[in-house]
Parts: C-alpha cells; structure tokens; sequence
C-alpha cells in the first residue's frame, strides 16, 4: 500500500519539437545512447540534432527515440533538436540556463507566407506593362 503512494520516477521524458510543418515526438530515455527516428535505428547519427546532449556531455546517457511527421528533412533534424532540448530541460531544470545560452531552446518561427489574391506567389506580382 506505501508505493501506491509513492511518486513514481518517469521510464521516459518527452518534448515535442515543431519548425515550419515539420513535427517531431521526441522521447528520452537512460540507456547507451542508441537513436531511433521513425522505427529506424540510425547508424550515423547527424550531429545537427544530438548538439543538446554534446553540449550537456551526455551524448551516451540517453537513448533518443523520435517520431517526424511534415516537413523536409532539415526541418525534421530541427525538430528533433528542439524536442530533444526540452526534454532535457524536463528531465533535469538545471541544464535549462546552459540550453538556453546556446540557443537550443529557441523556436525558430519562420513559417512558409501563404499566397495573397491577385498576386502569383505570396509576394510576387504579375508582370506589369506600360503599354
């Protein structure tokens, strides 16, 4: 009855990572540092999304399981770094002001312009003639 009660350790810390429609699920777990984006086990890991954890020293401590949905692959990698972030920062809140200095806890919020009536693109105009 006294472990009912007891406040259960996480098995898993998540972060949800967005940029532009790319979406990624992301969820750490301690373990050797294996990476799995989409089912897949990557073999060489792009350093692009594991910056966080080098930054933190921690590249083998967690194992990175990550879910991408929308979007082109920069976006995805992008993704996955602000999820990976934010899980970190849930995981331990005293890494949240080193994160936060290199910019990894920043969402980059440029998005695609939608195309605006009268014109052929989002700013382009049509041809205009003098005569």
């Amino acid at each position: 009855m006294e472990e009912t009660n007891k406040t259960k350790i996480a098995d898993y810390w998540y972060g949800l990572g967005r940029r532009k429609t790319a979406i990624a699920k992301v969820r750490l777990t301690k373990g050797t540092g294996t990476i799995t984006v989409n089912g897949e086990v990557v073999a060489n890991p792009s350093r692009v999304y594991l910056e966080p954890l080098k930054v933190l020293g921690q590249e083998k401590a967690f194992n990175v399981e990550a879910k991408t949905i929308g979007g082109g692959i920069v976006s995805q990698l992008d993704a996955i770094r602000l999820g990976i972030t934010r899980a970190l920062d849930k995981f331990d809140s005293d890494w949240h002001t080193t994160l936060k200095k290199e910019g990894f806890l920043t969402r980059d919020p440029r998005m695609k312009e939608r195309k605006k009536p009268g014109l052929r693109g989002a700013r382009r105009a049509p041809q205009w003639t003098k005569r």
